[in-house]
């Protein structure tokens, strides 16, 4: 039944203005639709919702992942915005290398992790193939 659906991810935002601001400055991303309490972004092929929220997510585990086609460059404009990293053992100018990813994808990915404004843990990445 669910095979066919549109998948949405929800990130909280414990400061949703903040979070407005943040997405748009250090990612160059509007909203394409809001409502009280929420504001709805879209890509080229995925949705995700900020929301209003009294919790926080512990940012222990990536919870969205933008692809890109050019890591390095995706990194750099990043870079230039004020993202800030996330630095891990054996990564190369903040991008890690990954083998052994989903099949159907590619024979690995190459990523990188940062945190917005609220602690959530984003990641941009590029598959290998």
């Amino acid at each position: 039944m669910l095979n066919n659906a549109r998948i949405e991810a929800r990130i909280p935002a414990q400061d949703l203005a903040r979070a407005r601001r943040w997405y748009a400055e250090k990612l160059g991303l509007e909203p394409a639709e809001e409502r009280d309490g929420g504001l709805r972004y879209e890509g080229a092929a995925g949705v995700f919702c900020l929301f209003a929220s009294a919790g926080a997510a512990d940012g222990s585990f990536t919870q969205m992942t933008f692809y890109v086609d050019d890591i390095e460059a995706a990194v750099a404009d990043l870079r230039a915005r004020g993202v800030v990293f996330e630095q891990y053992d054996g990564a190369v100018n903040g991008i890690m290398d990954i083998e052994g990813y989903y099949p159907s994808k590619g024979r690995g990915e190459r990523a990188a992790w940062f945190r917005d404004s609220e602690g959530n843990m984003l990641a941009v990445a590029e598959v290998v193939r």
